[in-house]
């Protein structure tokens, strides 16, 4: 090997240990609030619970700020698992809330924005159980603008997430009008016949809302959409209560597949 080639192995080298050395550093830092975490259901009062969100948010602001060396992803993907203990810590999240899903989100876009799994979690999380759907939209818009219609693949979704939001939370129906058609015209683009499906009920929303900015079809449409991503029985059962409080109606074929029966007239 040359001199001039083993100076590039080299400092590749070197590099990718800087990289996984951010990477344990921010493992490490991590450690002690799982730690907590772990012990929070038997021994901690809220208080006590209260100032461990507070540390982990300084955690988290560590880490969105930090450099990634390169492995963004890698980070990205190591936050989101860092998610999933927070949020799964069921008995913690009943007493002090999951204010801290937007913080955690932040942090994951800020280093990948093309990781398309986080939005979905982004809006179940800080929409439906933090409570914050404007918090949901402002993430979504400062990372949107990044995306195109193939990169990530199928990102489409994020914006049916948002019309989602606005239409359901928000009651932004021009928002949400702006966002379905976003959805229909890069989901149009895929020859897949989901895709398809996905652009021809995103425009038929996108025109319900323009005809009919109360649209109950609309509104059912976005409903399918939580209850097709729904990650819980409690979020299920809320998706089928408002469905069929618009007039629709829900019931399970012979395959187990869910049927949405619109009511009569909008």
């Amino acid at each position: 090997m040359g001199g001039g080639a083993r100076q590039n192995w080299l400092y590749g080298l070197t590099t990718i240990a800087v990289g996984l050395g951010c990477v344990l550093g921010i493992s490490l830092l991590q450690q002690p609030q799982l730690a907590r975490l772990k012990s929070a259901v038997t021994d901690a009062s809220p208080e006590e619970l209260k100032q461990q969100d507070a540390a982990q948010i300084v955690y988290l602001n560590l880490v969105q700020r930090s450099p990634a060396f390169g492995f963004d992803n890698l980070v990205a993907d190591w936050i989101f698992l860092d998610f999933l203990q927070y949020f799964g810590e069921t008995p913690v999240r009943n007493q002090i809330g999951y204010d801290l899903s937007s913080e955690y989100f932040e942090a994951i876009l800020n280093h990948d924005p093309y990781f398309k799994d986080a939005y979905f979690f982004l809006s179940g999380s800080t929409t439906l159980y933090a409570g914050r759907p404007d918090r949901t939209i402002d993430i979504m818009n400062e990372h949107l603008s990044q995306l195109s219609p193939r990169v990530p693949d199928e990102a489409y979704f994020v914006w049916r997430y948002k019309g989602t939001d606005e239409l359901l939370f928000l009651g932004d129906s021009q928002a949400a009008q702006r966002s379905f058609e976003k959805a229909a015209e890069w989901a149009s683009i895929y020859s897949d016949p989901e895709s398809q499906a996905i652009a021809q009920i995103s425009q038929q929303t996108a025109e319900y809302l323009a005809n009919n900015p109360e649209s109950k079809s609309a509104r059912i449409s976005a409903w399918v959409t939580v209850l097709g991503n729904a990650f819980d029985e409690n979020t299920q059962r809320y998706a089928i209560s408002q469905i069929e409080a618009l007039g629709g109606n829900v019931s399970v074929d012979e395959q187990g597949r869910l049927q949405i029966q619109q009511p009569e007239g909008d």
